[in-house]
């Protein structure tokens, strides 16, 4: 298959606002690649998901950023974009730059400009192509006439669209059916959805619900098999080796194999949790303050997989293999007002706010479903930093005021992120330097003073509210907002939805808010 043909195709997808035009137009795509050979079909479903197959080639935005004149034709095919990358990623030792240089050069060169211009969007991480995870599922669905659930659940327990994807393609439903939970291997946790309120959260799940600690902390996933234990972040990197506390406690539960769902955080003296920065710079090491895992879900124990069962019964188990010292503090209610003083208490406690979670529900690997709901005290947003203005003042010569984006998840959306406003308010001077720094590495562009970035750095963001506004193409602006954290625990794809952001409410009426420049 020539690469000019997945080109074409997503150029198709990104013009259409309709999903089932979108699935329809990758389906026939994979219909075609699937004659091509397994590894052609590979390398084709995961550039339709926006990523090369190789996870480090050593290229960024400097290494696209001059390219050749373009070819007058295509000629590219699949299998030999795919080669040339592999090419890529072996290169190093003395004299690798340039070579590197060269190979670029040598690809790049024989690209016409809609492969050049897709290519480095590729590269970079920046195809504006609208083709998500789900349409790459429901597409390989289509094709291989199977149920679009039996798919999305397969990427799920594979951790991978693209396993799944070519599984599908290549061995049907028989092929599928081989992934289960598996002890050893990570699935995708599971996210929630946000409100404004306790009471909103627990009226609009229903019936009685478990109302979690939110703690401030790393997110892990703990398997243990027999003796050997496997600790994973969110993003599923393998951080064993720099927890020894985790894999103790662990190994010291009455149980043969498990899944743990859970957060480890760093305690001062007193029990309460230490800054974030703490905890992040210890998962970074294996040494510094010492780390205490929370647990809040079990998904496997001793042979029984628990992914479908309720969270009932899952709490259940927990309850019966994990002492309440490594349990997340919870109340079972389904009393909006208990709900509320049992998150009066979480914030007392020293923590951020409260996760309601329907009883009824399994676990949804790998999604942000309505089942459970997140609740903070204050508003905050976990957004991206589109571009930074150049300081005045004190501030000359520092990166300052941040452009802010959500994940721009509205039907057919232009592009992956939506700004919503600006800020450099709670910026102290070790974090102008840092993000000075920061976003110089990640520069792509300069118009006058403000550096455009590539959209990877996620900040937590505390704001009063929203305010109706023309100015940005999301329809609301951030009412005083500053900065509470960057999120170097979360990837850009992790960023709130403009969904989410609209669920906090914008005002009817008054002037628009958007916060001054430097």
């Amino acid at each position: 298959m020539r690469l000019a043909e997945v080109v074409a195709t997503s150029a198709v997808v990104a013009a259409t606002r309709s999903r089932l035009a979108k699935v329809a137009a990758l389906a026939d795509l994979l219909g075609r690649a699937r004659d091509g050979g397994e590894d052609e079909l590979t390398t084709v479903v995961s550039y339709l998901g926006g990523a090369l197959r190789q996870r480090r080639t050593g290229l960024g935005w400097r290494g696209v950023a001059d390219l050749p004149e373009p070819a007058d034709e295509p000629t590219l095919t699949m299998l030999e974009v795919h080669a040339a990358f592999e090419a890529l990623a072996a290169e190093q030792g003395p004299g690798s730059q340039a070579r590197r240089a060269s190979a670029v050069a040598d690809l790049f060169g024989r690209a016409d400009a809609a492969e050049q211009r897709w290519l480095r969007g590729l590269v970079t991480g920046e195809l504006r192509q609208g083709a998500l995870d789900t349409l790459v599922q429901d597409a390989a669905a289509k094709v291989a006439g199977l149920p679009p659930a039996d798919v999305r659940r397969a990427a799920m327990l594979a951790g991978s669209t693209v396993t799944a994807g070519v599984t599908a393609l290549t061995g049907g439903a028989e092929a599928l059916a081989r992934f289960v939970l598996t002890v050893g291997r990570p699935v995708l946790p599971m996210l929630a959805s946000s409100a404004g309120d306790v009471t909103e959260a627990v009226t609009r799940l229903g019936g009685p619900v478990a109302v979690d600690t939110k703690l401030d902390g790393i997110r892990i996933q703990v398997h243990r098999n027999g003796s050997e234990v496997v600790v994973t972040t969110r993003t599923l990197d393998d951080v064993t080796a720099r927890l020894p506390e985790v894999v103790a406690v662990v190994r010291s539960l009455p149980a043969e194999t498990l899944v743990l769902d859970g957060e480890a955080l760093a305690l001062d003296e007193q029990g309460r949790p230490r800054a974030f920065q703490d905890t992040a710079s210890r998962t970074a090491q294996s040494h510094g303050a010492t780390i205490t895992p929370f647990f809040f879900d079990c998904l496997h124990a001793d042979g029984t997989d628990l992914l479908d069962a309720p969270l009932r019964e899952r709490l259940e188990v927990l309850d019966r293999l994990v002492p309440e010292r490594h349990r997340a503090p919870r109340l079972v209610t389904d009393d909006p007002v208990a709900a509320e003083e049992f998150a009066a208490g979480v914030l007392r406690a020293g923590h951020e706010g409260v996760v309601v979670k329907d009883l009824a529900a399994g676990y949804a690997a790998g999604r942000r479903g309505a089942a459970w709901i997140k609740v903070k005290p204050v508003h905050t947003l976990d957004l991206v930093v589109l571009a930074v203005e150049w300081g005045s003042g004190r501030r000359r010569g520092k990166l300052s005021n941040l452009h802010l984006g959500a994940r721009d998840d509205r039907p057919g959306a232009p592009a992956p992120f939506v700004m919503l406003g600006k800020t450099f308010k709670g910026l102290t001077d070790e974090l102008l330097a840092w993000q000075t720094e920061r976003f110089l590495a990640l520069r792509t562009h300069q118009e006058g003073h403000v550096v455009h970035v590539r959209p990877e750095q996620v900040v937590e963001i505390a704001l009063d509210g929203l305010q109706r506004s023309t100015r940005y193409p999301g329809g609301v602006a951030l009412r005083f907002a500053r900065v509470l954290r960057y999120r170097d625990d979360k990837t850009a794809d992790e960023a709130d939805a403009l969904g989410d952001v609209l669920r906090l409410g914008a005002t009817p009426e008054g002037p628009e808010d958007t916060p001054p420049g430097d």
